[in-house]
């Protein structure tokens, strides 16, 4: 039994390993949540909007999110794996800000197998975080935010548990449309293994400008990501988007980020290699006071294309 489940443990770290780009465990920790950013081609650490999920790219962007919001998140991922989040965020003062966070994934049940290839039984595998954050304006422009997440992962009847700390601190000028941040992700590692190894969880640095255009209706961002490894080439570190804004309550966005694209070529019907629309990402979100709706689709997998949707109200 302990054979079989740490051979199917292998291979969901494998499979998220091989689509979030990391060679660690709780890897759902990687998949975005915010359709904004996903839309943008990867986390997006940047843009300023009274957005919530964009706490999950980068803490210090909860100063920008309304007092009392309340905010609901589902993606869709490979055949049979669910993932949703929810949080609630809370306004002290005119520079502080916290809010709580739940992120919570299902691999689905699947057959328990030994080495002949006889089925015994069937198993579940889940991960969940729990999450707080804090972000405090340090001067007129730059803002610093700190998030604190515990992480309990659950495979048959094998447990882990971790603790992790993200980092962030973002610059904005209003009037020139400028943002740039700065972000460690998943500083901490296992305080339970499964067995007796002690694994690393997905560390990351990321760091990225966002620019809007004066008079035109466009916003630029460039993001560069993993910048903890630098073994493969540079070009792959970047994430590209563009955000066109009609108005003030709707906007469309595009990405494309290199690494998946990279990561997710596999051989086509001509013996070459194709990415399959992988590493391209779309989605469009309609921003009212209180109420927000967004969506956003890319490719996290091989298997299949991800929906990702933000649902946000302010009380």
């Amino acid at each position: 039994m302990k054979k079989t489940v740490f051979t199917v443990l292998f291979a969901l770290q494998t499979v998220l390993a091989a689509a979030q780009e990391s060679q660690t465990v709780y890897n759902f920790l990687r998949l975005p949540v915010s359709a904004h950013a996903a839309a943008l081609g990867g986390d997006n650490i940047t843009i300023i909007e009274d957005d919530p999920t964009l706490m999950f790219c980068n803490p210090a962007l909860i100063s920008s999110v309304s007092d009392k919001s309340v905010n609901l998140n589902f993606m869709t991922y490979m055949e049979g794996a669910t993932t949703a989040s929810a949080s609630f965020t809370k306004a002290l003062g005119d520079k502080a800000t916290w809010a709580v966070s739940a992120q919570y994934m299902d691999y689905g049940e699947m057959k328990e197998m030994t080495a002949e290839n006889i089925q015994t039984g069937t198993f579940r595998a889940k991960d969940m975080s729990i999450a707080g954050y804090f972000a405090y304006a340090l001067a007129p422009k730059l803002v610093g935010g700190i998030t604190a997440k515990f992480i309990n992962s659950n495979i048959a009847s094998y447990h882990s548990m971790a603790a992790g700390v993200d980092l962030g601190v973002n610059y904005y000028d209003e009037e020139r449309g400028l943002s740039a941040s700065f972000v460690t992700k998943n500083l901490g590692g296992q305080i339970k293994a499964y067995e007796d190894d002690y694994e690393a969880i997905p560390l990351d640095m990321q760091i990225g400008v966002s620019k809007r255009l004066e008079g035109a209706p466009f916003r630029l961002s460039v993001m560069m990501d993993d910048l903890t490894h630098w073994d493969y080439k540079f070009l792959n570190h970047f994430v590209f988007g563009v955000d066109i804004l009609l108005g003030e309550t709707i906007y469309i966005a595009g990405g494309y980020n290199c690494r998946r694209a990279y990561d997710m070529k596999i051989a086509d019907d001509e013996d070459g290699e194709s990415a399959h629309g992988a590493g391209l990402s779309l989605g469009a979100g309609i921003q009212l006071e209180r109420f927000k709706l967004q969506i956003g689709y890319g490719k996290y997998h091989v298997s299949a294309g991800s929906l990702i949707g933000n649902i946000t109200y302010t009380f």
